[in-house]
């Protein structure tokens, strides 16, 4: 809809993890080279982690275009699976035949073993890439660590990279997993982006799109950046949301306001109108305060000397005597 009017591809701003429009930051490259790590060194365990819509799997999807020729890949990105059923996935991901009627953990990890070794004596690698890593059990874990034990006598047969959110580092850090966990050759958590960096994507994403740069202004930049908290994916659906509701209005030029209507709509987020607007629940709040304060301190006046208030009241009924 907006793309004509503002001569852009729409596509700059998807959610979908295209890697033509990959912004590679500092710690974007480090991901990368820890993944391409673990993609070139034999038995490479690579572990990476972030925040939801931080980039973990455009940067995985990058990684495939990196990939030697003679390497084999399993992708698994639906995870929430009984260890059987990953087994099977695995298996079908790297056409392995098996009979489904004597189909056992055992009998996977064997069918599995047979075929890294013919692969490896063809010269081929095998790579088992697992995507929302999080969501798997703790027997699948275990299951995984057997896999690492699939190995000739030089070197481990499977090269393994685990993608997922914090809570797959919380867990590979519980003693539950310790075994599992000494065995990660490399890791990495990938943080949102600094409001420096969140201007270097716009303007990354524009220029890939064949929009004008200059399209976002700074002061939208900054106010796309408060209201995202730095997470691409997040300024992905802010910034469609925001040249669409531009597009509607027929503006040419972006304004915060229309930035901030995009964040109530797109990301539920509420924009303080000002920093002087009246909070009465906020007045009410200390004024309640301020009355407790007081009698707490009149009462303990009173205990410390209660022949004070007894003058008071003394002065007082002298004063409104007569003359």
């Amino acid at each position: 809809m907006y793309g004509h009017y503002f001569n852009i591809d729409e596509s700059a701003f998807s959610i979908a993890p295209n890697p033509k429009y990959l912004y590679l930051s500092s710690q974007h490259e480090e991901a990368l080279a820890h993944l391409m790590y673990g993609v070139t060194r034999p038995g490479g365990f690579v572990l990476i982690t972030g925040e939801i819509g931080t980039g973990k799997t455009t940067i995985c999807r990058s990684l495939f275009k990196q990939i030697p020729d003679n390497t084999d890949i399993a992708l698994i990105i639906n995870p929430k699976l009984n260890t059987g059923d990953l087994l099977a996935s695995i298996c079908d991901e790297l056409k392995i035949s098996y009979s489904k009627y004597q189909a056992s953990p055992k009998t996977y990890i064997g069918k599995l073993n047979e075929y890294l070794i013919k692969s490896h004596a063809q010269g081929r690698n095998t790579i088992l890439i697992i995507d929302e890593a999080q969501n798997l059990s703790f027997d699948a874990l275990e299951n995984i660590r057997v896999l690492t034990n699939l190995e000739t006598d030089e070197q481990k047969l499977l090269q393994i990279i685990l993608i997922g959110q914090p809570e797959l580092r919380d867990r590979l850090n519980s003693s539950r997993m310790e075994q599992l966990n000494q065995r990660i050759t490399a890791r990495f958590h990938l943080r949102a982006l600094s409001p420096k960096q969140v201007k270097e994507y716009i303007k990354h994403r524009l220029e890939i799109g064949d929009g004008n740069k200059e399209l976002f202004s700074n002061s939208n930049i900054n106010c796309i950046s408060r209201m995202t908290g730095g997470v691409p994916r997040l300024i992905n659906v802010l910034c469609d949301r925001t040249l669409l509701g531009a597009y509607v209005r027929r503006d040419k030029k972006i304004t915060n306001e229309v930035i901030q209507k995009a964040a109530r709509e797109a990301l539920g987020k509420q924009v303080k109108r000002s920093v002087f607007s009246i909070n009465w629940a906020m007045i009410l709040a200390l004024s309640i305060a301020a009355l407790l304060i007081a009698a707490t301190a009149l009462i303990f006046v009173y205990e410390k000397d209660p022949e004070f208030f007894a003058a008071t009241e003394n002065t007082k009924e002298s004063s409104e005597m007569p003359p």
